[in-house]
């Protein structure tokens, strides 16, 4: 396949498959593999160029060239089908009729057909089967293993590159189907950046030597040892929290725990007889409190840091002189609705991948649009195209980050450290070049806001494949690439891939996750590179060098063959400055993370994570080597006596238990059960290293790619259920990390000092609540499911349990919604019924509270001492965790039993990346949703019940205050929780501060309450009753 054969659309279930040039007309191949003459008989063989043979482009009627050629010389010269006069294809003899031709004629060349034929087929199969380039491959001796019947032959690895296609001339692009390039590897002006970069890796071994002190000249000799040392080192190391602060952090937990017991017995043992149901409700509340509370500590019990060595990777991996040894990586990048998820942020996404500092023959992009969206293919050709400025800028210069929205936006010095006298001046061009950019992506946009009656049309007239977003073939176009694509330089670019999977009506299509589990089987198809980075549309790049910091842990020969995923935190631009709704969401990626990093790896957070390949095909991590069993003489018989004999039989059990497993699995499994009908495809997950699959044409790997995502490849297959993105939730990333960790993998967290991606993040209160009820209902499916933490993944004891208990808590804690519900309901109830669920406090039990307090509070100091954390983000995750548990978790918890209760499904709409024109505009709009009505309802009652108590308490004297403090300290615990959420309902003020209204509010109701107490205006007609006052008058 390659970048000049256009749009490719098909479907291998109605054996169809279109190519769409740049201003042709479609061509309609029928029945590709062993199609015959409709006249004689024969095979249709292929062009000059490689495609196969089409007489008439009318209607695609099934003749070989023989019968045309002879049609035309001695017969009617039409098409027998539909009437239509044959036109002289290239290669073919003129007879009388034909039409002037203006370009060159290839008379000359009639009688040298076999002979292009032959170089083609030469060139082909030398792109094919050629030997990796990656410098990561093994002798052919070594991968001869592969059975016959799935690989066709001996499977060899191969560099990860397209072939050289046989669709169509090079063309002309157009706006609309631009088609680009592709000439042969060797064709001048193909040479990488990375060579033509001077002094690339001279500047890495200067580097390291200053990084070492080495700064004064040294023999030749010691500074090859001193390398060859360096080279051996590990490529990342553990960082352990000091002692001085996480000794004082365990002790505390564990006084925590002892405190809990103390005052749970005096909780139990002290009911409240006049209000027992108050009591009762409060003690179930408050043990589901501590019990979540445990879920949620201990795995933070062995928090870490990592550091990596980026120059001890590039000693390893790119030695001067030798072919590049870093591993290839697939980038993955999804979006369906260019209107909720605009595509200048999809394109900025785009760039920021292309740009990365990595061999470019080792980077390939591919872009889902599951909504078949011409606007984002359209964007996408616009964006290759810019590409070809913007990526030799980024390098040349050094810049980060390399999206070009936020790099022309930083209020920075962009000066700092550029040396470069043409700096400004190029970067002004560039900027002008973006500016345009942009305006031709909103042109896209504002032309696809109203679809017109016939659908959408393509420039040369051809009908949009995906008109239809249900109802479609799958759709493949090849945009930069390998010998596909060059900048302005002329330097390689990374591949470009544009991937819209087949969808038709009755077929499951499992929204993101069988999104993402298609890009695994094309990228396989065409690339195969052993690692996947995948992110959200609206997740850039921001550190050039974040592929080379996963790769540290991932090609560590100690480390990296056991570990599944390197995931990064997420980090967010566009957040107001004290994050109202805890958008940054730095406990859990500071704390919580950390926190797992040092038991078996963090859970999967849907984007900025680098997989594994193997992994998510569903094999298991490689067996360490057994520790050697303790041997005794026979002499001494407490240590047991060791039988030769047996140990000989054991010896030879275990050589035939640590034959290679996939060996074992070629004997035994049914390849076709578990990846599906595509023995190219297959053949890749054989392929530990990576590297394409031999495939007998091109035609035939292009037929593959259109075959692996049509929409019934899935059926009566393991994919979802133990291959992949797993099915069966919402929240898909949590599912498959399980998974993972369950069949013994690790995996790492990954933290640079320069963030590694960055995304946007909806800071308005109804779209970040809506957001947190499609994570919450996600987690309740998964508890309700064969998947639970709870019982799944025992059998295999590979999942360790402090980990089991993280993953446990990331289903549970949506129903803590309930306790919370109800236990911020006390409050209010409690004012306004004059009751209380504790019972009166001696001085030895009040000790009890205290200590609670104390201990929850210094936990959380000591938290934010080694995390980083400052204190303001702690104190507005704990606001947001009372406002979404109250709310989102809430409705995800009824929503999750309707579903498994009742079978009602909940459909949710893509979270809006879009932007308002005016800073943090989307933070005060108000959005109504029935999210808003649970805390509301509780705000409300909360604030009633204070104002009837501090009345209640003027009332009864002096005596009823003391009760009173205890309930209102309750109350104002809520209220300040809520406070946020009381700002966003608000909205705007423009002079009025919030809290000023708030207490104004409050303030002019006690005293109005107060005042008609008092009533100073009212005559007194009557004196104190003798009775009640005991007053003798």
């Amino acid at each position: 396949m390659e970048a000049s054969a256009g749009l490719v659309a098909g479907s291998h279930n109605r054996n169809e498959l279109v190519v769409i040039h740049n201003h042709e007309e479609p061509k309609q191949l029928k029945n590709l593999d062993g199609q015959f003459c409709e006249i004689c008989g024969d095979q249709i063989g292929l062009t000059v160029d490689g495609d196969l043979f089409v007489a008439c482009n009318e209607c695609g009627f099934p003749v070989c060239r023989p019968c045309y050629e002879y049609e035309r010389r001695e017969g009617t010269q039409v098409c027998p089908q539909c009437k239509t006069r044959y036109k002289r294809l290239k290669g073919s003899p003129r007879v009388e009729g034909d039409d002037d031709e203006e370009d060159v004629d290839d008379i000359e060349h009639e009688f040298n057909i076999e002979d292009e034929e032959e170089k083609n087929k030469h060139l082909t199969e030398a792109m094919l089967h050629g030997k990796m380039t990656f410098g990561r491959g093994r002798d052919d001796e070594e991968n001869s293993n592969f059975p016959p019947v799935i690989a066709g032959g001996r499977s060899r690895p191969v560099s990860g590159e397209f072939p050289v296609g046989a669709y169509g001339d090079q063309m002309a692009s157009s706006l609309h189907k631009r088609v680009h390039p592709y000439p042969v590897p060797d064709e001048p002006g193909s040479a990488r950046w990375d060579e033509k970069k001077e002094g690339g890796w001279k500047d890495r071994m200067d580097e390291w030597k200053v990084h070492q002190g080495n700064l004064g000249p040294e023999p030749d000799d010691d500074m090859d040892a001193a390398m060859l040392d360096e080279a051996r080192q590990p490529l990342s190391r553990k960082v352990p929290i000091a002692s001085s602060k996480i000794n004082p952090y365990r002790m505390v937990i564990v006084a925590r725990l002892v405190i809990l017991a103390f005052f749970f017995r005096y909780r139990i043992l002290n009911p409240v007889h006049d209000a027992i149901g108050l009591w009762l409700t409060s003690v179930v509340c408050e043990i589901w409190f501590a019990i979540s509370w445990i879920l949620d500590q201990f795995p933070k019990w062995l928090p870490i840091d990592r550091e990596t060595y980026l120059d001890r990777l590039s000693i390893r991996y790119e030695r001067e002189g030798e072919p590049n040894m870093l591993a290839p990586v697939d980038f993955f990048v999804s979006t369906v609705d260019p209107m909720k998820e605009p595509p200048l942020v999809t394109a900025n996404t785009i760039l920021s991948i292309l740009a990365v500092d990595y061999p470019v023959e080792k980077i390939s992009c591919y872009l889902s649009d599951d909504g078949a969206s011409m606007c984002t293919f359209e964007a996408l050709s616009e964006t290759a195209e810019f590409a070809k400025k913007w990526v030799p800028f980024c390098k040349k210069f050094d810049i980060e980050p390399r999206a070009p929205e936020f790099y022309f936006t930083l209020k920075i010095d962009y000066l700092k450290d550029k040396v470069q006298p043409t700096f400004v001046k190029e970067r002004r061009a560039m900027k002008r070049e973006y500016e345009e950019f942009k305006v031709r992506i909103n042109a896209l946009v504002a032309k696809a806001q109203k679809v017109p009656p016939e659908g959408w049309i393509m420039q040369d007239g051809t009908p949009w494949p995906g008109n239809n977003t249900r109802d479609h073939p799958g759709m493949i176009q090849v945009f930069l690439g390998h010998s596909g694509g060059h900048d302005v330089e002329g330097n390689e670019l990374p591949r470009l891939v544009y991937v819209s999977r087949e969808k038709r009506p009755g077929f499951q299509h499992h929204k993101k996750a069988g999104a993402m589990n298609a890009l695994v089987r094309v990228s396989a198809v065409l690339t195969n590179a052993p690692f996947m980075l995948n992110l959200d549309c609206d997740h850039y790049v921001n550190n050039s060098k974040a592929v080379r910091e996963a790769m540290c842990f991932l090609m560590d020969p100690q480390l990296g063959k056991r570990v599944c995923y390197v995931q990064f935190p997420q980090r967010f631009d566009g957040i107001d400055r004290h994050d109202r709704y805890a958008n940054r969401n730095t406990v859990f990626f500071d704390i919580n993370m950390k926190g797992l990093d040092g038991i078996q790896g963090p859970v999967y957070v849907g984007t900025g994570c680098v997989f594994r390949r193997q992994a998510l095909y569903g094999y298991n991590p490689p067996k360490g080597p057994k520790r050697p069993k303790m041997v005794s003489c026979d002499c001494c018989p407490c240590f047991g006596r060791r039988k030769k004999k047996n140990a000989k039989n054991g010896a030879i059990t275990e050589a035939l238990q640590g034959d290679d497993e996939k060996e074992q699995l070629m004997s035994e499994m049914n390849f076709e059960k578990k990846f599906g009908q595509s023995a190219i495809f297959v053949t890749s997950t054989l392929m530990e290293e990576g590297g394409v699959p031999p495939s007998s044409s091109p035609a035939a790997l292009l037929k593959e790619a259109i075959h692996v995502i049509s929409c019934g490849y899935e059926d009566k297959t393991e994919w979802g259920l133990e291959l992949g993105w797993i099915y069966g939730s919402i929240t898909e990333d949590i599912l498959t990390g399980f998974k993972m960790h369950c069949r013994g993998w690790r995996s790492i967290y990954c933290m640079p000092k320069l963030p590694a991606f960055k995304g946007s993040a909806p800071i308005n209160l109804s779209d970040r609540l809506n957001q947190v009820l499609r994570w919450a209902l996600g987690s309740v499916e998964i508890f309700f499911s064969r998947h639970s933490p709870l019982w799944y993944g025992h059998k295999e004891g590979k999942l360790k349990w402090l980990e089991r208990f993280a993953y446990v808590n990331t289903t549970i804690y949506p129903f803590t919604s309930l306790a919370l519900l109800a236990y911020c309901s006390l409050p209010a109830i409690c004012l306004l019924t004059d009751k209380f669920i504790m019972p009166e406090i001696s001085t030895f039990s009040s000790l009890y509270f205290i200590g609670l307090f104390l201990s929850i509070y210094t936990t959380g100091i000591l938290e934010l001492r080694w995390s980083g954390v400052s204190i303001e983000e702690w104190w507005r995750n704990e606001q947001f965790w009372v406002i979404g548990g109250i709310s989102a978790h809430l409705f995800a918890v009824i929503q999750g039993l309707l579903k498994v209760l009742a079978g009602i499904d909940t459909k949710f709409a893509v979270t809006s990346k879009a932007t308002d024109d005016e800073d943090f505009g989307e933070l005060y709009a108000f959005k109504w949703t029935t999210l808003l009505i649970p805390p509301t309802t509780i705000l409300i009652v909360n604030l009633v019940g204070v104002v009837a108590g501090v009345s209640d308490a003027i009332n009864n004297g002096y005596q009823s205050w003391g009760p009173l403090f205890g309930k209102l300290f309750f109350a104002f615990w809520v209220i300040v929780h809520l406070y946020p959420f009381l700002k966003g309902l608000m909205g705007r003020q423009n002079r009025t501060p919030t809290i000023v209204v708030i207490w104004s509010v409050l303030l002019a109701s006690i005293f109005s309450l107060l005042w008609v107490r008092i009533d100073p205006f009212v005559m007194k007609t009557r004196g104190p009753d003798t009775k009640q006052c005991g007053i003798n008058c």
